[in-house]
């Protein structure tokens, strides 16, 4: 059974342990970094995220058999660049030809945005909604005449909605398969007998969502989260300075 991306799992690894706050942080430093990284960095990042996966239980491959849709636009991106930049030509045909610099610089993009996706799940799987709540608030409550506590609320109802959403997907893709829907040849109609029924779940799920919350008196005035640091926080910073510091100069 594939596992269901952007999931919390509960654990007691160093991921899990740490604080959410720096966490976001590595994110965006990595993430920024690695914009202008070679093959080689990339490659050293991904045999980390496979270790870090590792130690917090969750299967890579599985993860990848549930992203199927993210890697088929993966293979489109990096189809676009082989066509499209210039160079020496490796194979021409019927007068559409592809360079030997388009490959090379359209697997590295697909690969950059495969380990940017993969480091998000990796945080979405390791943190709880509420822990992210409470970081999203803490960096925006500088901000002037921002809202800090809705906008927390909504990126971490966000993010715990998108399990939700897959699983609800799934379903009516099974219904469909089960009425032999799943032979329709037509794309267009796969796509709105698709897209109607799940929008109708989605909606449906929300509302319930809400009723939860009306009922239980939700408010945004509400106790803040209460940081607890794992004492690992400065290794993994340090890491990460590194990390990115291979980034940019490599």
């Amino acid at each position: 059974m594939a596992l269901i991306p952007f999931a919390f799992r509960p654990g007691k690894s160093a991921l899990h342990l740490l604080d959410a706050r720096l966490k976001f942080f590595l994110i965006c430093l990595v993430s920024t970094s690695m914009l202008s990284a070679s093959f080689v960095p990339c490659l050293i990042y991904s045999l980390l995220l496979i270790l870090f996966f590792n130690l917090a239980r969750i299967k890579v491959f599985q993860l990848l058999i549930s992203m199927k849709f993210f890697l088929l636009l993966l293979g489109f991106i990096f189809l676009a660049r082989c066509f499209s930049t210039p160079g020496d030509t490796l194979i021409s045909a019927y007068g559409i030809s592809i360079s030997r610099l388009g490959v090379t610089t359209g697997f590295l993009v697909a690969f950059k945005f495969l380990l940017v996706m993969m480091t998000g799940l990796l945080f979405s799987g390791t943190t709880r909604p509420a822990q992210v709540k409470g970081a999203v608030q803490w960096f925006l409550r500088p901000i002037p005449f921002l809202p800090e506590k809705r906008v927390a609320v909504m990126i971490s109802l966000s993010l715990a909605f998108m399990p939700i959403i897959l699983k609800q997907n799934q379903k009516v893709a099974d219904a469909q398969a089960a009425r032999c829907g799943n032979l329709e040849k037509n794309p267009v109609k796969k796509i709105i007998r698709m897209v109607l029924p799940l929008l109708k779940k989605i909606f449906l799920c929300a509302d319930n969502i809400i009723l939860a919350m009306e009922s239980r008196c939700y408010t945004e005035d509400r106790t803040d989260p209460e940081f607890q640091p794992s004492g690992k926080e400065p290794s993994f910073l340090l890491g990460s300075l590194i990390l990115a510091f291979v980034f940019i100069v490599l």
